[in-house]
């Protein structure tokens, strides 16, 4: 198994989502447990730009074929029919938390197989708005 690579989260989005943690007995909650454990937890102010974080909207790129698709990484209660949100406790939700602009990750695809993506953009980050009540 390739090494993952170092995430950065902030505080306000562990804080939140130890909350969550706390008050569901949720599928997916052993990944998002993973990912907490190992994140460097910074101020909001101090989160990169090109990290994703939580309500963070992505464009990815499928390293093979080049095609881009963009999603946006929310809280369960957020994910709708749209298809452009992504829960955090869905296994590629909880991968993609912290993860950087040009970092790569394998993605399942419907029916089996994966697909390698890179984190192409992070198009919107609430921190690098100014909007830390999210």
């Amino acid at each position: 198994m390739a090494k993952r690579p170092d995430i950065v989260i902030s505080t306000l989005d562990a804080e939140r989502l130890e909350r969550l943690l706390a008050e569901s007995r949720c599928i997916g909650r052993a990944e998002l447990e993973d990912e907490l454990t190992r994140a460097r937890v910074v101020q909001p102010h101090e989160v990169p730009p090109d990290v994703v974080t939580m309500n963070s909207t992505v464009r990815f790129s499928v390293v093979t074929t080049g095609e881009t698709f963009e999603l946006t990484l929310v809280y369960p209660k957020d994910v709708d029919a749209s298809g452009t949100r992504i829960s955090i406790l869905a296994p590629v939700g909880s991968a993609l938390l912290g993860l950087s602009q040009g970092d790569e990750i394998e993605w399942p695809k419907p029916g089996g197989g994966v697909l390698k993506v890179k984190v192409a953009a992070v198009t919107y980050q609430p921190e690098r708005a100014g909007a830390f009540h999210r």
